[in-house]
């Protein structure tokens, strides 16, 4: 067992944790004390943009759905009138400086998940410096800022947070990295403006989320055929998310008889990944997808979800930006 593995399994009760990981969780809660107090002091000062700024994150290590969430909230924006663009750092990718994405970047340099929502027609700008990034997207017309996975990143000032929860999964063990799953301790959830739960039953204070996807989009030539088609044959099943077993059974929930591949988050795929003799199709979700069309075989298939959230979510968020002066402006 690898030692990803090792931890997830001792952070959700399945087995017991290395000892040394206990020492390093205080060492760990000590550094994100300080460095949240350095912030509040104004030691470290974070940058303000002349727009709203909302963040979307989580304080797990792991997939929540946060990607989802961000393009519902961005679709929303677009509703309304606004013209919103998302910052990331970039995760997987080996781009560092500020970077602009053009309509068909490479996972490899600029990370997967902003692939997946430039592919989505929304603008992307990502760097490990997130206020020159986010700067990017203002000069190129953009009037607010989704930052992607931003939570815990105080050097761009913010106006709004959302943090994701996953429903099935929780807090784990409720303790700090590396002994257990949280990024912040739980106490964090306090000072957010909305907590979105995923999946499962949502608890006192939390929006309800659910991921839908109605169908699968061909890797090869992108037509289209929906998921229930697929009912009751068997398929590969590919992930290499933070949760995988919640595309599993998403899949095997519509009757789809899975035969699981997981795969660490962010894998980098190549052909020889998807090689498993046979002519089965082989569904996989959009972040995937995008670091596997180069080599698409005809029976792959991606499966888009989309973020369903109650209407009066969406009004309680536009209601708090209608009072910022940012966005006043």
């Amino acid at each position: 067992m690898s030692l990803e593995a090792t931890l997830h399994a001792g952070w959700y009760g399945q087995s017991r944790l290395p000892w040394w990981c206990y020492p390093l969780a205080a060492l760990y809660g000590v550094v994100v004390a300080i460095r949240r107090t350095l912030y509040r002091l104004g030691w470290l000062r974070a940058v303000r943009l002349p727009c709203p700024v909302v963040v979307v994150g989580n304080i797990t290590a792991g997939g929540t759905g946060k990607t989802p969430l961000t393009l519902a909230v961005v679709e929303a924006l677009r509703e309304r009138g606004f013209r919103p663009g998302v910052v990331s750092r970039g995760y997987g990718g080996s781009q560092r400086q500020p970077t602009l994405l053009g309509d068909a970047p490479n996972p490899a340099e600029v990370g997967d998940e902003p692939c997946l929502m430039r592919g989505r027609g929304v603008p992307v700008a990502i760097g490990r410096d997130r206020p020159a990034a986010a700067q990017l997207l203002l000069d190129g017309g953009c009037d607010v800022v989704v930052a992607d996975d931003g939570l815990q990143h105080y050097r761009l000032a913010r106006d709004i947070e959302i943090c994701v929860i996953d429903g099935e999964r929780r807090f784990g063990n409720a303790r700090l990295l590396p002994a257990g799953p949280l990024r912040e301790p739980l106490g964090r959830l306090k000072q957010v403006g909305f907590r979105v739960c995923n999946g499962a039953a949502a608890q006192a204070g939390e929006v309800p989320m659910r991921l839908h996807g109605d169908h699968a989009r061909a890797l090869a030539d992108g037509h289209e055929r929906s998921i229930a088609s697929f009912s009751g044959m068997r398929v590969h099943a590919v992930a290499a998310i933070g949760h995988p077993q919640r595309f599993f059974s998403d899949l095997a929930m519509q009757g789809i008889e899975v035969i699981p591949h997981p795969f660490p988050d962010h894998h980098a795929f190549t052909r020889d990944d998807l090689a498993y003799g046979d002519d089965l199709p082989v569904l996989m979700t959009e972040k995937d997808a995008v670091k596997c069309r180069a080599f698409a075989q005809p029976y792959w298939w991606s499966v888009p979800v989309k973020a369903q959230l109650p209407a009066d979510f969406y009004a309680a968020l536009f209601a708090r930006m209608q009072r910022l002066p940012s966005a006043l402006s």
